[in-house]
């Protein structure tokens, strides 16, 4: 049975095949057991005893035995390989079933009607699965950041990573109250927002101010709009476009329902652009970690529910 001599690395290979030479008492039944050639044993113990710079085993035509150094050498080296056994068991076991801790950034206007209706369940599922979410609008790095999933909108999905849909496509809209328009009027192009009072939005993670974006004539253009108010809460954006504060450029979802009831109104729809939707998005290489295997499952479960909060 092939065990720690294959899998504790170069530096310890010579460590794990005397510590088994020297329970067995014999080359050839160490051999065995760790499913390799005794010759392979022999020149393993002799490059530790080489970096030792003393004798560790007593060999004779009719046993092995240690000798001192050998001795005093595996009353430290067997306790310390017991744990290093223990550590990888433990690791191991990380890739058998769900636990552990899983890190999960997301913007703060999605956690609450994209995640937080999907962790009740899940965290009954799987017990052993501990959640953490950060909260941020902006790119993040799931991979130099320590997160095993991010959840951002598809055009901000790295090629290289793995992205699962949560969402159909929505479009962008400008929202104003009726009492905004009614002192300030209506912006009839976007070169018409210098004229107006925007909520602005600073991105969390550079700093930036977000630039209002359109589509005029074929062609992307991004704008400054000027405003009274600045934030780094989007979901802050919705309740002061409603007190008449200013316009607020925002995904038409987080205020469908305050445009249909009349509270809010939308202006330049059609230069407003399309999003392709919200994805969750990890490595490839994590894939196969369970509790990130079993937290994806779970949100493509949700899908349905999301496209009908979506399309209401």
């Amino acid at each position: 049975m092939k065990k720690s001599f294959t899998r504790t690395g170069r530096g310890l290979d010579g460590v794990s095949a005397f510590l088994r030479v020297a329970e067995r008492r014999s080359f050839r039944a160490a051999a065995a057991d760790l499913g390799v050639s005794p010759s392979a044993v022999s020149q393993a113990v002799k490059a530790l005893e080489a970096r030792v710079g003393v004798a560790l085993v007593s060999r004779s035509t009719r046993s092995v035995g240690l000798t001192e150094a050998g001795q005093r050498f595996i009353e430290r080296a067997k306790p310390a390989m017991e744990n290093l056994d223990a550590a990888f068991e433990a690791a191991r076991s990380l890739g058998e079933r769900p636990s552990g801790l899983l890190r999960i950034t997301a913007p703060r206007s999605v956690i609450a009607p994209v995640l937080e209706p999907a962790l009740p369940e899940f965290c009954a599922a799987y017990p052993e699965i501990g959640i953490e979410i950060v909260a941020d609008s902006g790119f993040v790095d799931i991979v130099s950041e320590g997160f095993d999933a991010g959840i951002r909108l598809g055009e901000l999905v790295h090629a290289d990573m793995i992205g699962a849909r949560l969402t159909p496509p929505f479009r962008y809209c400008v929202v104003g109250a009726p009492s905004y328009f009614a002192r300030h009027g209506r912006p009839l192009t976007p070169a018409d927002l210098g004229a107006h009072r925007a909520l602005r939005y600073r991105l969390q993670s550079s700093g930036a101010l977000y630039r209002w974006e359109f589509v005029e004539n074929g062609r992307e253009v991004e704008i400054d709009v000027p405003g009274p108010l600045t934030l780094n809460d989007e979901t802050l954006l919705p309740s002061l476009a409603l007190k008449g504060l200013g316009l607020a450029y925002l995904a038409e979802p987080l205020v469908r329902g305050h445009v249909r009831r009349g509270a809010l109104e939308t202006v330049l729809d059609a230069f407003c652009p399309e999003s392709p939707g919200l994805f969750l998005y990890y490595p490839g290489r994590a894939q196969s970690l369970p509790k990130l295997k079993v937290f994806v499952e779970h949100m493509m479960r949700q899908r349905p529910s999301l496209e009908a909060h979506m399309s209401l």
